[in-house]
């Protein structure tokens, strides 16, 4: 299965809640823990482009220049192992980002220069925000390689949905499937709150449309 053209497009409406719902449901991990939304009414979805952080050591190295490479509608995904103190993204690339029509950027570590972001309109979720510069403190190990976040295993090219419950990643391959139990788990939802409007019980509106069998593991895999 190949890797959608357009996954915004397809799922512009599915919330990261419905998405991991699916993943539970196919025991398929993906929930991104620990990593928030910098501000609140955003939402995007699109392929990841990854990059990895580590220390640097008496070989030096930067912070890197891989924005230069990475394409339009991409989520830039970025692994400093949950480091906070010292920051992987500022006001620089929040502009070079949102100029170059890039989706937005998860950080399993720290940004900085929230005002610059919130004043481009640039969508950001990390572990944390702090002021104190990566340069001389960590560098690029690497960029469109697999990395680990969470238990969470991801490759460049897998989907990423974020909102403002999170963030969620789901492997390329699996990513139709995944959708498509999405919507129904959201038809399901809506269904059981018609109900409860038009007098049932929580308890029976949920027996009604098989609530509770939704996130049961239908797939080992």
């Amino acid at each position: 299965m190949t890797i959608p053209s357009s996954p915004a497009l397809l799922a512009t409406h599915l919330s990261t809640a419905s998405v991991s719902d699916a993943l539970d449901s196919l025991g398929l991990p993906g929930s991104l823990h620990g990593i928030g939304a910098l501000r609140q009414g955003q939402r995007i979805v699109g392929p990841v482009f990854t990059v990895t952080y580590e220390p640097v050591d008496e070989t030096g190295g930067t912070v890197g220049d891989f924005l230069d490479d990475v394409p339009s509608g991409s989520v830039i995904l970025i692994d400093n192992a949950g480091r906070t103190d010292c920051t992987v993204w500022g006001g620089i690339m929040s502009e070079t980002a949102h100029e170059r029509g890039i989706a937005g950027t998860v950080i399993n570590g720290t940004c900085r220069d929230v005002a610059v972001a919130t004043g481009v309109g640039y969508p950001i979720w990390s572990v944390s925000r702090f002021m104190r510069t990566g340069k001389d403190r960590v560098r690029v190990a690497a960029v469109q390689t697999a990395v680990t976040i969470d238990q969470v295993l991801i490759h460049p090219g897998d989907i990423l949905v974020a909102d403002d419950d999170g963030a969620v990643v789901v492997p390329a391959a699996r990513w139709d499937e995944v959708a498509e139990l999405a919507r129904l788990i959201d038809r399901v939802e809506e269904a059981v709150v018609e109900a409860v409007r038009g007098g049932a019980t929580l308890a029976e509106a949920r027996a009604r449309h098989g609530y509770h069998s939704l996130q049961t593991r239908k797939d080992p895999s």
